[in-house]
């Protein structure tokens, strides 16, 4: 039977928000944790990135430290109405009574990346868990009985378990000789935050308090355009066109001319950061090492394209479920924990493949000029004055489709 405790804790790779979470999570189910992170405690978190976080992510964070998920939601806002425009014309709108649902956790909560891992620190911090800070990876050697991890401060460490969530660039996927597979975005994305005006809560802006998506929108010279309400700001969204030079757009007198021209003159000066993208639609070829001691997680095991908020959601996830995989085979003989390990491993890739499945779905019909494409778009777009769900239809397909995961929910691991 496999043993863990204060001195020989499971060790995780990445302080992000899957690293954090997995710590969260173990130490939730009794086993200690430790994170080790390359970077340093004073790193660079600019951005607000993943801001959008499922009800089901907030409920998972709230089972593994009570007070967290609803925290975000109270940090957190929930914007009432969806709007989606056609080349400047306004194609489907609706507003909710109760957007966020009736319990206490919502269906979402939109919030800054940084605020989340904010109140991931504080919670670590109450839990005792520690981060070990410019200690990256640097070798990883496993063996039947456990794992021996070197890191950049000197340290070496035996641990019964590694979880590896240390990002897209992930050292512990190289050191178990797992390689990324899939493909790249052909058109590039601009993604902007820009502050509210004058310290306003989002609905005292002068813009209207809602989600909205332009296509074609003559604001941005034809481009895609998405705008959605955070705490504190926007997120504006353009999709470069196929002959777009990235780096041009985003370009700091483009972009001041961009959000004048889409949200008004008294935001040009409100730009706080700004970011070019590419999305890879990539997923290791193996979640777990030989010896079923590696488990990689998040980043390092996916990554995909943003549409339909799939990304920290689904990194949360697999963090919650290697934390209760690696709890049961602690408690298990040899036997039973390889097998654990090994459906930890075959739930999430089937989890990824089909999240990015569906966020390729999206992509593709963003980026498609196809014929079949373009006629289906001009024709909805057509009919959405007579006929709603065609409205419908345009508002819903920028996210991806909404058919039911291809394995049911245990009750600890989410999409």
């Amino acid at each position: 039977m496999s043993e863990t405790d204060s001195e020989n804790p499971v060790l995780i790779a990445g302080a992000g928000p899957t690293g954090m979470t997995a710590a969260l999570a173990l130490h939730a189910r009794g086993v200690p944790a430790t994170i080790v992170e390359a970077d340093s405690e004073d790193r660079d978190r600019a951005g607000s990135r993943a801001i959008y976080v499922h009800g089901s992510t907030l409920r998972t964070l709230e089972r593994v430290h009570p007070g967290l998920g609803t925290d975000l939601v109270e940090e957190g806002l929930v914007w009432p109405t969806r709007h989606t425009k056609w080349r400047g014309k306004t194609v489907f709108r609706r507003t909710y009574d109760n957007p966020g649902g009736d319990g206490e956790i919502p269906h979402f909560s939109s919030l800054p990346q940084v605020t989340t891992e904010k109140y991931m620190h504080e919670a670590l911090d109450e839990a005792g868990i520690d981060i070990h800070w410019d200690a990256g990876v640097e070798s990883v050697e496993s063996t039947p009985d456990g794992v021996h991890v070197e890191t950049a401060d000197g340290q070496e460490w035996e641990t019964p378990y590694l979880i590896g969530a240390d990002g897209g660039g992930s050292q512990v996927r190289k050191e178990i000789g797992a390689e990324f597979e899939g493909s790249q975005s052909e058109n590039s994305f601009i993604i902007v935050d820009v502050e509210t005006l004058d310290g306003n809560s989002i609905d005292e802006e002068p813009i209207p308090f809602e989600r909205l998506f332009h296509y074609d929108s003559p604001n941005a010279d034809g481009r895609n355009v998405m705008l959605v309400p955070f705490t504190g700001g926007w997120r504006l969204d353009i999709q470069c066109l196929g002959d777009d030079d990235p780096d041009e757009i985003a370009s700091d007198e483009q972009m001041r001319e961009f959000v004048r021209d889409i949200m008004g003159e008294e935001y040009v000066d409100n730009i706080k950061w700004t970011s070019t993208y590419k999305f890879l639609q990539v997923q290791t070829d193996s979640f777990v090492d030989e010896h079923r001691r590696v488990l990689l997680a998040g980043e390092a095991a996916h990554l995909l394209a943003p549409f339909g908020a799939r990304g920290m959601n689904s990194c949360v996830a697999d963090a919650d479920e290697a934390a209760s995989a690696i709890a049961v085979a602690l408690d298990s003989n040899e036997a039973v924990a390889r097998d654990e390990v090994e459906l930890y491993a075959a739930r999430r890739q089937t989890a990824a493949e089909y999240n990015i499945d569906a966020a390729g779905q999206a992509l593709d019909y963003l980026q498609g000029d196809s014929p079949v494409t373009v006629l289906r778009k001009e024709a909805a777009a057509s009919l959405a004055d007579y006929f709603e769900p065609a409205g419908e239809y345009l508002d819903d397909a920028p996210y991806g489709p909404h058919t039911p995961p291809p394995i049911a929910s245990t009750g600890r691991a989410n999409y």
